[in-house]
């Protein structure tokens, strides 16, 4: 495969992710060049790669830098990883306030990711004086632009009647667009109602797809909640969910 791309074949799906498969390293430079031409897209990209550190040294400092030359031109997912880097302390000191400013001009510009981030400080009182209702509607709004991880929350807040009436039916219908839409934590919703409900073989299915994909967090949580199950077999996958857990944190342990 040749990895000559023009200046706008750089950053075209397939192609990047071919390239970056193959060869990272090679990718990363075809994105550096591109973002020092002033690709926005290759300007929040290459923010990205040097996060992660993915086919460059991972520098978290020049990742910040990089993000905030794509944010100053308008690029609005790169606005949101401004706020996840100065959220979590990625290349730059945590500060949830200065995470909330961020997200909430990309969500104001009609991110998703934004809404979902600043929902969460709004819903945490992290950053931000704590607001519910704002959070229920930026959540219900990610929601409706399709974002899965939104749906699930949303669901949350109609399933509990926090900041808006309870509705059951409503709930289960964000709890199953966000399991198909492939939220594992919106697969493991959707899997309690089906439960309560009875389908047991169905819910048995999407809490499987939930021990696929889920995190590390998320399992040693779900591993815990599934020992109360009432049916033997969905009490019996805690121990898969356990193994899950044990594996991804030896994974991820310093060598």
């Amino acid at each position: 495969m040749s990895f000559q791309l023009r200046r706008e074949e750089v950053l075209d799906g397939d192609r990047l992710k071919a390239m970056l498969d193959e060869s990272p390293a090679r990718a990363a430079q075809a994105v550096l060049i591109a973002a020092r031409e002033g690709v926005l897209d290759a300007q929040a990209l290459l923010g990205q790669i040097l996060l992660d550190g993915r086919g460059i040294e991972q520098d978290q400092p020049l990742a910040v830098r990089w993000f905030e030359i794509a944010a100053q031109g308008g690029h609005l997912m790169a606005r949101n990883m401004l706020g996840r880097c100065h959220e979590h302390g990625w290349g730059c000191a945590a500060d949830a306030s200065v995470a909330a400013r961020h997200y909430r001009v990309a969500a104001e510009a009609g991110l998703d990711w934004a809404m979902y981030n600043y929902a969460n400080l709004l819903a945490t009182g992290r950053g931000v004086v704590e607001d519910q209702l704002q959070a229920l509607s930026l959540y219900r709004r990610a929601a409706e632009l399709g974002h899965a991880k939104s749906m699930n929350l949303l669901g949350r807040y109609l399933e509990d009647g926090r900041a808006c009436p309870a509705d059951p039916q409503a709930a289960r219908h964000w709890y199953r667009r966000s399991a198909v839409g492939g939220d594992f934590r919106g697969q493991f919703s959707y899997a309690a109602v089906l439960a309560a409900e009875e389908h047991i073989d169905e819910a048995l299915g999407w809490l499987r797809k939930a021990l696929a994909g889920g995190n590390l967090n998320f399992l040693r949580v779900a591993s815990k909640a599934l020992l109360n199950a009432t049916d033997p077999q969905i009490r019996a996958l805690a121990t898969d969910y356990a193994e899950r857990h044990a594996e991804l944190e030896q994974a991820l342990a310093p060598l």
